[in-house]
Formats: C-alpha cells, sequence, structure tokens
C-alpha cells in the first residue's frame, strides 16, 4: 500500500534536540510534485538555524538539499529545468529557493539571490504555513510551482552528488557572478568543509596553477587529500602559532600573496587573516559569513596598499543548481566526492548533526 504519510525531522524551539514527526502527504500542487527523499544534505547553515542564527519561523522541516525520485507529478508538471521529461521515478534534486520575481532584486538587478521574498525549503518554510513536508530530512518533500528541478547526474553515485549539494552551486554562483579563477592564478581556500572544498575543486577544474587549502582539523586536510582536492594543504585551526601558518601561505604562494583568496571558513577573523594573503592588486572573494557569526576586527590598510577587490557573495539560484548537476560527472571523474560523505539514517539525526558540529565527518547525509 502507498504510504499516505511522512516523517520529517523537525526544529520545534532553537537549542533544544529536533523531533521526528509524521506528517499526512498531500497530493502534488498544480505544477508542483511530490518527491521521495533518498538524501537529505546536512550543511553547516542548519547548525546555525538549530541554534537560532537567522530569524526563522518555528516550527520547521530541516533540510534545503536533496536528491529523491519523483513519486507524483501535479498538473503542468512535465519537464525539468532543461527541458527534459519527467515522469515518476526519475531521480531529481532541486534548488532550495524560490524568488519572488517581482522585488527589484528580481525585476530590475539581475540578481535573484538577493530576492527580499524568496522561499526557502528547510529554512523559511514553516510547518503551519503550506505543506509541512516543505524541507530535506524527510522521506518525501512537496516541490512548489516554481522550483528548479533537475534530473540527477546519469551514472554519478548519489552520495557523490550530494558531498556538495549546497557547496557547489554557492561556489558556481560565486565563480560565475562574482569573481572567477583565471588560468594560471595562484588560489588560497580558507577553510576545508565542503564549501572551502567545492571552491578548491572548482578552481582546479578552472585551470588554477597552483590552490592552497587553509583549514584544519587534520582529518579534514586528510580527506581534501585522498579526493586529491587542493595542491597544498595547511592546518591553521589547530595551529598554536597561526601566524607561522599564514607566512607558510605566503611562501607557498611564491611570496607575493594569491591572486584570489577565497574565504570558506565561516569564521569572522579568518576575513582579517584572508586580506593579509592576496596579492596587491588580487582578489578576495568572501562566502563563508553566510549566517551572523559576530564582528570582528581588521585592518582597512591591507584593502587600500593592497588595492583589493572585497567580493561578497550570497546564496545561489536554480540556475547554479543545473550548471552543477551538469559539472557532477567531470567533478566525480576528477576527484573522489563520495568519501567525503557520511550517511545517517533519518533517526540517527541527532549523532549526524553532532558529528557535523564536532567536525568528525566532512559531510553527513541524512538517508530514508
Amino acid at each position: 500500500m502507498t504510504a499516505q504519510t511522512g516523517r520529517a525531522v523537525v526544529l520545534e524551539e532553537f537549542n533544544r534536540p529536533l523531533a521526528l514527526r509524521e506528517f499526512d502527504l498531500p497530493s502534488a500542487p498544480d505544477r508542483g510534485m511530490i518527491v521521495t527523499c533518498g538524501y537529505g544534505g546536512i550543511c553547516g547553515t542548519d547548525l546555525h538555524l538549530q541554534r537560532g542564527h537567522l530569524p526563522i519561523p518555528t516550527p520547521l522541516v530541516l533540510g534545503h538539499e536533496g536528491l529523491g525520485v519523483v513519486r507524483e507529478l501535479g498538473p503542468g508538471a512535465t519537464h525539468d529545468a532543461t527541458g527534459a521529461e519527467l515522469g515518476p521515478g526519475d531521480s531529481v534534486m532541486w534548488a532550495s529557493s524560490i524568488a519572488c520575481g517581482t522585488c527589484p532584486a528580481c525585476r530590475l538587478q539581475r540578481e535573484p539571490t538577493l530576492c527580499e521574498n524568496r522561499r526557502t525549503y528547510g529554512v523559511n518554510r514553516s510547518t503551519l504555513d503550506g505543506p509541512a513536508l516543505s524541507g530535506s530530512w524527510a522521506d518525501h518533500i512537496v516541490l512548489q510551482p516554481g522550483t528548479t528541478v533537475v534530473k540527477a547526474a546519469e551514472g554519478v553515485d548519489p552520495l557523490a552528488a550530494m558531498s556538495l549539494a549546497c557547496a557547489g552551486p554557492t561556489v558556481i554562483h560565486a565563480l560565475y557572478e562574482r569573481r572567477p579563477v583565471r588560468l594560471g592564478e595562484v588560489v588560497v581556500v580558507q577553510g576545508s568543509g565542503p564549501v572551502g572544498l567545492a571552491a578548491a575543486a572548482f578552481a582546479q577544474l578552472a585551470g588554477a596553477a597552483k590552490v592552497i587549502v587553509v583549514g584544519g582539523p587534520d582529518e579534514r586536510l586528510e580527506l581534501a587529500v585522498k579526493a586529491g582536492i587542493g595542491d597544498v594543504h595547511l592546518n591553521i585551526a589547530d595551529a598554536t602559532d597561526p601566524d607561522r601558518v599564514l607566512s607558510e601561505v605566503r611562501s607557498g604562494t611564491g611570496g607575493e600573496g594569491a591572486d584570489l583568496v577565497i574565504e570558506c571558513a565561516g569564521v569572522p577573523q579568518a576575513v582579517a587573516q584572508g586580506l593579509t594573503l592576496a596579492r596587491r592588486g588580487g582578489s578576495y572573494l568572501v562566502i563563508g559569513q553566510y549566517t551572523d557569526a559576530g564582528d570582528t576586527v581588521l585592518n582597512p590598510h591591507q584593502i587600500v596598499h593592497r588595492q583589493l577587490n572585497v567580493i561578497g557573495s550570497w546564496a545561489f539560484t536554480g540556475a547554479h543548481l543545473v550548471e552543477y548537476v551538469r559539472l557532477l560527472p567531470t567533478l566525480a571523474a576528477r576527484f573522489n566526492l563520495a568519501s567525503l560523505v557520511t550517511p545517517f539514517p533519518l533517526d540517527r539525526h541527532a549523532d549526524a548533526l553532532a558529528a557535523v558540529a564536532n567536525g568528525s565527518v566532512m559531510k553527513a547525509v541524512l538517508t530514508s
């Protein structure tokens, strides 16, 4: 008998344990669909959401990155974002957000990531406002009309696809729209989590001459080495003398600093450090400060003296997810992406969150 309910992991109160709840499974909405979630990724942002670092509604089914199988198509839902015909049983990925299309950012500024009314699965879709099953930490998700849905990459292990499911499109937005990696550049990446490794991997694909990953702990850097991501790996997270590590980074660039430094650490004090790692006339691309982790002290002279281009990049759109899926066969052929992922069953969500929080896994993915 076909299931008429779905289980989901719910954030009911900030800084409290999450709850596994059951909800009625509705019919697919017009121009939308019901997807059976096989995989729901845990992003560092989810930890911040659970701790109340962003103003979001509760109760809320968490999970803004996922991969699953189409269960039911609503009237008018016939094709994916690329124009490929869709049917029940097709494996798909979906973009986390739907932009409104009418605010100034959407209508005039050509930057829907800055949409004032963006609705995001697993972030601002309360169980009390529309279908409760609106996050990927569930065995089913209701995808609304306007969601960018794309067939999953054929021949790519779903765990490999999930390794950078949010980080990959986020970095594609940053490198496509904000500041590209240019052939032959020396690139420094601050941070060795999924966003940092996505930045390093894409920099390598783009033709960087050298990619230096600065992060930690050692276990994460070793995973990056085994996956083939990055050329040089330096542990600053556990360093008793961070200045010595920063000097090693500069030496590794040839002494002048990197052409491009990409901040993916999410730690405010990393920004002050990163400004000193770029060469004069270089660029500093800040991706990792997605949630407000607080203030930091920096020396603005570093920006002026080095004549830096300092650029921020926020989130991604459906088009960037489509590009990520298109590139997945190339990424998976060059890098051992599946080795970055540790799967956990849905009912072990607390263990998965704890593992992400303590850094004992690179990427946790809930499976249903």
